[in-house]
C-alpha cells in the first residue's frame, strides 16, 4: 500500500480502502488544535481583507517587529515562513552540500529537505525500549563530523521532550565543532515552558524553527518562522522566495502570539484530556508514548504485532489514526492519536473498547 507521507488526509485513506466517501470520520491523524481558530480570527481576516488587493512587504517589517518583540528577539533574528515547512526547507538550504544527521523518529519532512539540497545524512534512530531517549555519547561524538543536527522538539511522533541540558551540551560540543544545532518546535507552544529561544543569547549556532499551524489550527493559512543568529537568518532571508508569506498571513501573525487566554484555555483542555486518556490506557493495557504535548503513539502492549488489525478494525468503525510507515525506527508498529475533543476521545476510547472486547 501506498501510505500518505503525512496525516489529515482522510480522503485519500477512504480511497486506500475503497471506503464510501461520504463516510464519517473522526481524524485523529492530523495534530491539530480542535478548540481552534481563536473565535476573532475569522472576522480578523475579513477586516484585512482589502490587503489582498496589493502586495505585501517584501521583508513583512510591521510584524516581524511585533513577532520579535513579543518573543524576545531583535527583528534581525526573525524570519516569517511560509509555515513550518519553508523554514525547514530553508535550514537545509543553509547548509547545502554539507553534512547532516538526522534523528528518529521524526517529520519526514527534513530528511526530505535535506536530499534537496544535497546533503549527506546520518540517521541516529531512538527507541521505545530506551523511553526515546537521545544516545548522547554518540551524537556528541558525530557532531565533529557533520555541519548540522537536525532535532524535533517535541518530538513528532512520539510528544517526548529532549531535556534542555542535553541541548545545551550539543550546543557547547557544537561551538567546538562549528556545528549548528537546528531544532523544531512546531508544537512547542503547547509547553510554553519548555521552549528554548533563550539559549540564542549564548548560542549562535542555534536555529529554531516555528509554527503557528498546530496551536491555532490553520494549516491552510500557511504561517511560520525561524529564529537564529542575525548573519544566518540574513543568509536565509535572501535565499527565501519573494513574497512567500501572504498578506493575511502576515497581517494575523503577532495577534496570535498575543492571544494567551486562547492559549491558556487550550493547555487546560489538554492537561485534562491527556490524564484521561492515559487512566484508560492503563486500565486496557495500551502502550501510550511519554507525551508531552496534543499527540502520542499507541500500541497494544498484548499483541504489538497486530497494530495494522488494529488500525484497521479502527478506521472501518470511523475513527483514523495517523500510521507510522514511513516514520524510521518505528516501521508501522505503533498508531499516532492527536488529542482531540472530550467527545472525541471517548468515542476512540469506546472503539478500542470495543477491540480489547473482540480478542
Amino acid at each position: 500500500m501506498k501510505w500518505p507521507d503525512h496525516g489529515g488526509q482522510p480522503t485519500t485513506m477512504k480511497q486506500l480502502y475503497k471506503m464510501d466517501e461520504s463516510m464519517k470520520v473522526l481524524d485523529f491523524s492530523a495534530n491539530l488544535n480542535p478548540l481552534g481558530p481563536p473565535q476573532w480570527l475569522k472576522g480578523e481576516l475579513e477586516l484585512q481583507w482589502d490587503k489582498l488587493l496589493g502586495y505585501p512587504d517584501p521583508h513583512y517589517a510591521a510584524s516581524k517587529e511585533e513577532l520579535a518583540s513579543f518573543i524576545g528577539v531583535t527583528k534581525e533574528q526573525l524570519l516569517l515562513t511560509n509555515g513550518g515547512a519553508e523554514a525547514i526547507f530553508l535550514a537545509a538550504k543553509y547548509f547545502e552540500g554539507k553534512r547532516a544527521a538526522i534523528v528518529h523518529p521524526a517529520f519526514s519532512e527534513y530528511e526530505r529537505a535535506c536530499q534537496h539540497y544535497h546533503l549527506d545524512v546520518k540517521s541516529f534512530v531512538l527507541t521505545a525500549e530506551n523511553y526515546f531517549k537521545l544516545p548522547m555519547e554518540s551524537l556528541l561524538h558525530t557532531l565533529r563530523d557533520i555541519d548540522v543536527l537536525f532535532l524535533c522538539r517535541p518530538n513528532n511522533p512520539t510528544g517526548t521532550l529532549i531535556p534542555k541540558a542535553e541541548v545545551k551540551l550539543l550546543l557547547d560540543q557544537g561551538l567546538n565543532s562549528d556545528t549548528y544545532i537546528v531544532v523544531d518546535e512546531a508544537f512547542i507552544d503547547f509547553v510554553p515552558e519548555e521552549e528554548l529561544t533563550f539559549l540564542l543569547t549564548s548560542y549562535p549556532n542555534l536555529i529554531l524553527l516555528r509554527s503557528l499551524t498546530k496551536m491555532y489550527t490553520i494549516p491552510g493559512l500557511r504561517l511560520g518562522f525561524l529564529l537564529g543568529d542575525k548573519s544566518v537568518v540574513e543568509a536565509m532571508e535572501k535565499a527565501q522566495i519573494p513574497w512567500s508569506v501572504n498578506a493575511l498571513a502576515d497581517s494575523v501573525a503577532p495577534k496570535l502570539l498575543k492571544d494567551d487566554t486562547f492559549v491558556r484555555t487550550t493547555l487546560k483542555w489538554l492537561k485534562e484530556e491527556i490524564e484521561i486518556l492515559h487512566a484508560f490506557y492503563e486500565k486496557y493495557d495500551f502502550y501510550m508514548s511519554p507525551t508531552k504535548v496534543n499527540f502520542y503513539l499507541l500500541q497494544d502492549k498484548r499483541e504489538p504485532e497486530r497494530t495494522n488489525e488494529i488500525f484497521n478494525f479502527l478506521f472501518k468503525r470511523g475513527v483514523l489514526p495517523r500510521h507510522t510507515h514511513n516514520f524510521k525506527g518505528l516501521q508501522g508498529r505503533y498508531m499516532r492519536f492527536a488529542v482531540r475533543s472530550k467527545t472525541e476521545n471517548t468515542r476512540l476510547m469506546d472503539t478500542l473498547r470495543d477491540w480489547r472486547r473482540s480478542q
